[in-house]
């Protein structure tokens, strides 16, 4: 059965959305839209990354966020956080909080981004479509990856780690 097409807000300079389009579209095109990412640290304070899979049409194979997805058309970036946790990690009911916002550039692919982070020690259940395998770091442990072999993390990922460390990383 073939999967349905997905459609996104496609949105101006100022994140308002100016018209609609699908997936293929708005990557092809480089249109701007949004998308969220969410990163998760345990009661030790260590955060969980996810490698994806390699079958994705980004980034496959790459360390990421502990789970990011593309907000949907018509929805708001707040359910599209909890609908990527429930899809790629398992965790229903979870409410990220809000942590900071990166506007559209080439490094999110043209993604207005808002970051939230949570605290949960899991356990998880992978998506194997989404995800080939997680791993728990400490973040200086992410930072000294990161600086060794950038090209394992996606574009996007390594500027939210920037960001987030410009904005007091950590729970």
């Amino acid at each position: 059965m073939p999967v349905p097409e997905e459609f996104f807000d496609v949105v101006n300079e100022r994140d308002e959305p100016v018209g609609r389009a699908s997936r293929r579209e708005v990557h092809a095109r480089g249109l701007r839209h949004r998308a969220v990412h969410v990163l998760v640290f345990d009661h030790a304070g260590r955060v969980f990354l996810q490698k994806r899979s390699t079958r994705k049409d980004s980034s496959p194979g790459c360390w990421d966020s502990s789970c990011s997805g593309h907000v949907d058309a018509g929805e708001g970036y707040d359910v599209a956080a909890a609908r990527e946790l429930q899809e790629e990690l398992g965790l229903s009911g979870a409410a990220p909080v809000r942590w900071f916002r990166i506007a559209a550039c080439p490094e999110t692919s043209e993604e207005f981004t808002w970051v939230y982070r949570l605290g949960s020690d899991g356990p998880f259940a992978l998506n194997a479509d989404e995800i080939e395998r997680g791993e728990w770091l400490t973040p200086a442990e992410v930072t000294q990856r990161v600086a060794k072999q950038p090209e394992a993390y996606a574009p996007a990922f390594r500027l939210v780690w920037a960001r987030g460390f410009a904005c007091s990383m950590g729970f």
